[in-house]
Formats: structure tokens, C-alpha cells, sequence
């Protein structure tokens, strides 16, 4: 997957999640995916393709050994965060994947009352 690729996979994915807003706290260098006010995903637009997102801390393990392509998060807590570089390890169902696991977490985290879906049971059939 190349660098376009993986933003554009993984921004078409965070747009589709109900409450998902992009802003541009930092500047217009970075994309912030936001839910309710919390970030869950940060894509800077240097050039570089990266796309970095939360992820449980036994998940980042195991993904960083499993894929090339996946790092601890850029400039972000390494056991929080999770950074995907383009590379051929990564296909766009697992980017959608990491994408809603990384807003998942944000939002099990809300208070109930501002939940724009109940974690337990989003994506589930």
C-alpha cells in the first residue's frame, strides 16, 4: 500500500464513523480525527504517508511484530499509539480495521450520555 493509499483508506474510514469530525488543531500540516472532542487518529500531511492511531497496549505488540509497516506512534505514547507506514504489509481492510478500533477506544472512554454509539455492540452483526 502506498502513501496515498493508506491516508486515503484510512480517511475514508474515519469519515464514515458516526461523530467523527477532521480538524486542523495543529495546523493545516495535520488532519486530527476527533470523536466527541478526543482524538483517534492523526495524519500528517508531510509527505511521508504515515497515519498514526490509538490501539490497546497488548495489540501494538503484537502488531508491530507481525506487521513491517506498523510502529510504535510517531511523537505519541508508545504503548497507546501506533504508527502505519506505506509498505506491503498493510492491506486497506486491516487500515479500516485499525481505524475503528482506534475510535472505539476513544469512545468507550466518553461518558455514556455522549456516546454516538455503544462500543460493545458498533460493527457487530
Amino acid at each position: 500500500m502506498d502513501s496515498h493509499e493508506l491516508i486515503a483508506c484510512a480517511s475514508a474510514r474515519a469519515e464514515e464513523l458516526p461523530g467523527s469530525a477532521r480538524e486542523n488543531p495543529f495546523g493545516p500540516e495535520w488532519d486530527v480525527y476527533k470523536v466527541r472532542g478526543r482524538v483517534f487518529l492523526l495524519i500528517p500531511l508531510d509527505g511521508t504517508g504515515r497515519v498514526t492511531l490509538k490501539s490497546h497496549p497488548d495489540d501494538a505488540v503484537a502488531l508491530r511484530e507481525t506487521f513491517a509497516d506498523i510502529v510504535p506512534g510517531y511523537h505519541m505514547n508508545k504503548k497507546h499509539w501506533i504508527t502505519l507506514m506505506p509498505g506491503p504489509s498493510l492491506e486497506p481492510d486491516l487500515v479500516a480495521e485499525l481505524v475503528t478500533e482506534s475510535y472505539l477506544l476513544v469512545v468507550e472512554k466518553l461518558p455514556r450520555a455522549r456516546r454516538p454509539v455503544d462500543p460493545a455492540l458498533f460493527g457487530r452483526a
